[in-house]
């Protein structure tokens, strides 16, 4: 008899215990163990999806949550950089002005070099012109009186100006005094006679003008 419950135990087949209801037929699911099962997995994802939104909301809320001394320090942090960089585009600025007055001052002054040269070079026969001028050589319409006239227009353009008028007062600064003739009247050094003219181009004294001095007493 043991050997038949033997033989009965081989042949009787595993219980598999399965709660779910399927149709005997197409095995399928049952509608409510399907909704079970949907259930559980939308439980399961519910806190994962709470704590994203929670953590948008607490995004959102952040910068409303800045104490009045941090909005204050933070006020004052933007006043003190739009000072600042307003102070550095003004001092930029500064500089721009500065940089185009130095460039235009130099280009000025080295064109008055130039000329300056040129006239220097020119200054023997400027003179021979003024001595012939002077001893009444150079006639109106005569050739020599156009050559003179042709040069002293093409100096002028450049901002040539003769210095040393007769009668003017005496300045050191473009007058050389060569000659000194007492005047007991006189209250001041005057120019009695001019022997050599100077010239002036800017404010660059080409040559001081050669004179006598008139003046009172020592």
């Amino acid at each position: 008899m043991s050997d038949n419950n033997h033989d009965h135990d081989e042949n009787q087949e595993p219980v598999i215990n399965d709660e779910s209801q399927s149709d005997p037929e197409t095995g399928d699911v049952s509608a409510s163990d399907s909704a079970a099962a949907e259930e559980s997995a939308a439980a399961e994802g519910q806190p994962a999806a709470e704590d994203a939104a929670d953590a948008a909301s607490d995004a959102e809320k952040a910068p409303d949550e800045l104490s009045e001394e941090d909005q204050r320090l933070l006020e004052e942090a933007s006043r003190d950089l739009v000072a600042e960089m307003r102070e550095q585009m003004l001092r930029a600025q500064a500089e721009l002005v500065n940089f185009r007055t130095r460039v235009e001052r130099d280009r000025v002054a080295n064109r008055e070099a130039v000329i300056a040269d040129v006239v220097r070079s020119m200054l023997p026969a400027l003179d021979d012109l003024d001595r012939a001028d002077k001893h009444g050589d150079i006639l109106e319409g005569t050739p020599i009186a156009l050559v003179a006239q042709k040069i002293n227009s093409s100096f002028e353009r450049f901002g040539l100006r003769k210095i040393g008028e007769k009668g003017e007062p005496f300045d050191p600064a473009f007058h050389e005094a060569v000659v000194h003739l007492n005047d007991p009247e006189a209250t001041e050094n005057t120019i009695a006679d001019v022997i050599e003219p100077g010239y002036i181009l800017g404010e660059r004294v080409v040559r001081a003008a050669k004179v006598a001095v008139s003046g009172p007493t020592d």
